[in-house]
C-alpha cells in the first residue's frame, strides 16, 4: 500500500492543494479528476518522486516500483525500438552480469582469508538470492508482445528509434513502463498518441495484468472501461469516490446540489443574525445577546461550493455556404512513398451533410487520405471534391501556422463576425483561455494550447466541408463536450480523423477503416464498427486454431 499524508503544494503565493491524505491500494484503478490547474500532473509528479511537495510525504514499502508515464517525453536516440524497449530489464541484467564479474574474481583470487574475499562472497550471496528470486522470463518474448500489442510491426523492431514521430517514441516508453509490472502505474494522458486498437490492447492490459494505476485521461470512455475509484482535485482538497468515471459525475452532481442548499441556509442565517445586530446593537437589554451573535459569525466556518466548469456554452457554426451534392468522390485512390503502398484503389463517395470517420491504425494512411483531398499530395485514381465546396482543415501543424505576435483574443477577434463577437471571451473560457490567459501572445503558448486557439478559429469561420485531424488531443472532457455538441448541430459535411471512441459515438454515422493497404466503408455509428471488428478478430481467432 502507498500511503500520501498530509500533502501540501504551495508556489508563488497560492496553494495548489493542502493537507491531502490518501492510500492506494494494490489492485486500484484510479482515475485522478479534476479542472486544468488542478494540480494533477504536479500530484503524478509527487507520486513519481520526480517532484516534492511543501509539506506532506508519500511513503511506500520497501522495493514497490512506481513507473510514470508524463505527457511529454523523448526516448534516447542510439537504440533500435527493440533494443530501447529492452532497457526495462536492463537492472536484471546488470545485475547478471555482476554476479558474473564477481564469481570470476572469486575463482581467480587466492586471498581466501581476508575481509574483501569475505566481502565479495556476502555480496555474490546477496545478489544471487535476489536475482534468482526474479521469476524466470523469456524477456525478448515479453518485448515482442507489448510492441505488437501497442501497435508496433515486426519489422519496425530493428529500426533506429530517431525514425519515430514524437507519438511513437511515447508508446516505447509506455512498452518500458508495462514490461517493468510495476506496482503502480501512473499515466498522464495516455491515449493521445494511441490509435483505437491500441488503446482497446491498453484497457485489456491494465484492467487484466496491472496492479495498482493512476490515470489523468480526456478519453471518458478509456477512464470508465479501466477505473473503479475517482479522486477529483478540486479547490485545494480532493474528493475520493469508490466508483468509475460517469458514476462519479452522478455523486459530484448530487454533491454540489447538497453544498448548495447549506450554503444558501447558511447565508440566510448569517443574514438574520447580521439583522438582529443591525437592530439590537443599541438596546441594553439585548448587549449579551447581540455580542453572542458577533463572536458566533465571527467563528463560522463558511460553507464552500465546489466550483462548477461553467462550460454550458453552446458553440454553433456560422451557416454553410451551399456546396454541391457530392463534396468528395474517390475512384481508385492510391498512394506510394518509395515504393511503400499506403492504401490503393480506394473508392467512395461523401454526400453533402455527411458526418464520417476515418479509423485504423496509425500509419494506415488516415491523414495521408487527408492531404490527398486537400490537394497537398499528389496521389493515383481521381479524388473529385465538389462545386463551391469550402474546406476548413484543422491538423495538429495547424497551431504552428499562426500569427506569432498576436494575442490570444486578437486572434479570434479577427475572424469572430456578428453576435458571437460578444461572446468571445466565455468562448476562450470554454476553451481554458481565462483571466489574463487572453491577452498571452501566440509565441509564448504551448503546443496544446496553441492547439486549442486553432480549434476555436475554425469554428468561427464559415465552411461547408470540415476536415479535423485528431482534434481532440489535447481538450479536457467539458470542452470535447462543447465541441462535439457544435459539430452535432454543424449543417455542412463532416470527415473525422480520430481514435476517441466517446468523442465519436452519435457524432457519424459512417466509418471508413484503413489498413492492409485497403479503405473499408462500413454502414453505421462507431459501436456497430467496433462490435463487428471484434467479432472479426474471433472468427480470425477460431479459423487459426
Amino acid at each position: 500500500m502507498i500511503s500520501v499524508d498530509g500533502l501540501t503544494v504551495e508556489f508563488g503565493g497560492t496553494t495548489l492543494f493542502k493537507n491531502i491524505s490518501y492510500a492506494i491500494n494494490e489492485q486500484d484503478k484510479i482515475a485522478l479528476m479534476g479542472k486544468n490547474g488542478a494540480g494533477k500532473s504536479t500530484m503524478l509528479k509527487i507520486l513519481a518522486g520526480v517532484r516534492q511537495p511543501s509539506a506532506g510525504r508519500v511513503s511506500a514499502p520497501e522495493g514497490t516500483v512506481i513507473a510514470y508515464l508524463p505527457q511529454h517525453l523523448m526516448t534516447e536516440d542510439g537504440r533500435t525500438v527493440f533494443e530501447e524497449t529492452a532497457q526495462a530489464f536492463a537492472q536484471v541484467n546488470n545485475m547478471q552480469a555482476e554476479i558474473e564479474h564477481l564469481n570470476e574474481q572469486l575463482a581467480t583470487r587466492t586471498d581466501y582469508e581476508s575481509d574483501e574475499y569475505y566481502a565479495l562472497i556476502e555480496r555474490v550471496a546477496t545478489l544471487s538470492e535476489k536475482f534468482y528470486s526474479i521469476e524466470e522470463v523469456n524477456y525478448d518474448a515479453e518485448v515482442e508482445k507489448i510492441l505488437l500489442g501497442l501497435g508496433f510491426e515486426r519489422s519496425d523492431f530493428q529500426r533506429p528509434t530517431n525514425e519515430f514521430s514524437g507519438g511513437w517514441r511515447m508508446r516505447i516508453e509506455l512498452a518500458k513502463i508495462l514490461l517493468q509490472k510495476p506496482d503502480l502505474i501512473l499515466l498522464d494522458e495516455p491515449t493521445n498518441h494511441l490509435d483505437i486498437e491500441s488503446i482497446q490492447w491498453l484497457e485489456d492490459f491494465l484492467v487484466n495484468s496491472a496492479k495498482a494505476v493512476m490515470v489523468i485521461s480526456h478519453d471518458k470512455a478509456f477512464v470508465d472501461n479501466i477505473t473503479t475509484r475517482t479522486i477529483e482535485i478540486t479547490m485545494g482538497r480532493i474528493y475520493d469516490y469508490k466508483v468509475n468515471y460517469t458514476q462519479y459525475l452522478e455523486l459530484r452532481k448530487e454533491r454540489r446540489e447538497q453544498q448548495l442548499r447549506a450554503y444558501e441556509e447558511q447565508q440566510k442565517m448569517i443574514a438574520d443574525n447580521k439583522d438582529f445586530i443591525e437592530r439590537f446593537k443599541g438596546t441594553y437589554s439585548k448587549t449579551n445577546q447581540v455580542q453572542s451573535r458577533v463572536r458566533m459569525l465571527e467563528k463560522l466556518e463558511l460553507v464552500e461550493v465546489d466550483q462548477e466548469d461553467n462550460s454550458s456554452l453552446r458553440l454553433k457554426f456560422p451557416p454553410s455556404p451551399r456546396a454541391g451534392s457530392f463534396p468528395v468522390i474517390a475512384q481508385e485512390v492510391g498512394k506510394n512513398y518509395d515504393g511503400h503502398q499506403v492504401f490503393a484503389q480506394a473508392s467512395f463517395t461523401i454526400k453533402r451533410g455527411d458526418k464520417v470517420a476515418f479509423v485504423g491504425r496509425n500509419g494506415e494512411g488516415k491523414s495521408t487520405m487527408v492531404k490527398c483531398i486537400m490537394g497537398e499530395l499528389a496521389h493515383e485514381g481521381q479524388l473529385t471534391v465538389g462545386h463551391n465546396v469550402q474546406i476548413g482543415y484543422f491538423a495538429q501543424n495547424q497551431a504552428s501556422l499562426m500569427e506569432e505576435e498576436l494575442t490570444v483574443f486578437q486572434t479570434i477577434d479577427d475572424v469572430a463576425k456578428g453576435d458571437i463577437r460578444t461572446k468571445i471571451k466565455d468562448i476562450l473560457g470554454a476553451f481554458m483561455f481565462g483571466g489574463d490567459e487572453i491577452h498571452k501572445k501566440v509565441k509564448v503558448l504551448s503546443g496544446g494550447e496553441r492547439t486549442r486557439l486553432a480549434m476555436i478559429k475554425l469554428l468561427l469561420e464559415p465552411v461547408n466541408l470540415l476536415i479535423l485531424d485528431e482534434p481532440t488531443n489535447h481538450l479536457d472532457i467539458k470542452t470535447k463536450d462543447i465541441l462535439k455538441s457544435a459539430l452535432r448541430d454543424f449543417d455542412g459535411t463532416l470527415i473525422l480523423v480520430s481514435h476517441d471512441r466517446d468523442f465519436l459515438d452519435g457524432l457519424v454515422e459512417t466509418v471508413y477503416e484503413f489498413g492492409h493497404g485497403r479503405v473499408k466503408e462500413h454502414l453505421g455509428d462507431i459501436h456497430s464498427f467496433l462490435a463487428r471488428k471484434k467479432m472479426d478478430n474471433l472468427r480470425e481467432i477460431e479459423r487459426k486454431s
